[in-house]
């Protein structure tokens, strides 16, 4: 201990006035901490998290962050933690029925709506006025939902691969599989067909599936692998909800928004174009080496692309 502290002395002291006041600055800038609680919705208890830098930058307004899956809680999501080392508080929670949150097992209970409203009671009870609003995959859709419904105060959108039409994503995710070897393909088909997608064998081959257009990093990262131990199974996959489209009304988002998408994605490049075709002004930015996780599979680019954007709306702000 003591040969480091003479360490620190000797390096600050080789230092001008200035570059000491310079990287005491920085270390002051990037200090965090995190604040987490439940709050009440619909007699059960939603989690959040709250990642708030020491010093919050004036003008820039926190970013929301919406989980996919749906029922995949936002653990994955952990490296947008470092966006609250630029100066803006970061905001997760886990919808109801996954994660931390109460997990009620009533089937009848869930449904997009219900998700609709508890963004807005999140939204409310954390006083989340004015937001960057992201959203990954099924929270994308969320996002959307709620950009929809003429929430005030969405001062930008940003949708991480995210498509406009389940069926689409769907019929395209499943045209994936003829990229995989044809034996894999004929398993996976045979237990779709058969009911006994709980085999071990169909799950050995579609980790292979989700190895290339899910995640594509070997190991998958720790928060990946903590988010998977945690779905929900009430509200789980795109079974429920198959029929959303909203490909028709993408012409009323009026928000900047910002799309994100990997070009090995399971949400397909031709479902993010319809996305970038229908919202006007919105901006695309696919990233070469990932396929759904960019945020994961090239964290430094992701979150370099996610600043400058947020940067630019504030810049541009009313």
């Amino acid at each position: 201990m003591e040969s480091q502290t003479w360490q620190i002395v000797l390096t600050f002291s080789l230092m001008s006035t200035e570059s000491i006041c310079k990287r005491l600055f920085r270390i002051l800038m990037t200090a965090t901490y995190a604040i987490e609680g439940f709050i009440p919705f619909c007699s059960h208890q939603i989690w959040y998290r709250i990642i708030k830098p020491k010093r919050e930058e004036f003008g820039k307004l926190p970013l929301l962050c919406l989980h996919g899956g749906p029922g995949v809680p936002h653990d994955y999501l952990e490296p947008l933690e470092a966006v609250a080392e630029t100066g803006r508080s970061v905001i997760f929670y886990d919808q109801l029925g996954c994660g931390n949150s109460d997990r009620p097992n009533d089937p009848n209970l869930y449904s997009i709506d219900l998700f609709k409203k508890e963004l807005v009671t999140v939204r409310k009870a954390l006083n989340l006025e004015q937001i960057h609003l992201f959203g990954q995959s099924w929270g994308g859709c969320l996002a959307l939902e709620h950009a929809l419904s003429q929430a005030t105060g969405l001062v930008s959108l940003i949708l991480a691969s995210t498509p406009a039409s389940v069926q689409q994503f769907a019929t395209e995710a499943y045209g994936l599989m003829n990229d995989l070897p044809a034996e894999v393909q004929q398993i996976i088909r045979k237990h779709e067909a058969e009911g006994t997608t709980q085999s071990p064998e169909y799950k050995k081959a579609m980790e292979l599936f989700n190895y290339s257009f899910l995640c594509r990093l070997d190991p998958w990262p720790s928060c990946l692998t903590k988010a998977y131990s945690k779905v929900g199974t009430e509200f789980r996959g795109i079974g429920k909800i198959i029929d959303w489209n909203i490909e028709n009304r993408l012409f009323e988002i009026v928000a900047p928004t910002l799309l994100l998408s990997g070009f090995y994605d399971e949400v397909t490049p031709a479902c993010v174009g319809i996305v970038n075709k229908g919202i006007s002004g919105s901006q695309w930015v696919l990233f070469e080496n990932s396929s759904h996780m960019p945020h994961l599979e090239e964290t430094e680019r992701f979150l370099q692309v996610l600043d400058e954007f947020l940067h630019s709306v504030e810049e541009n702000k009313d």
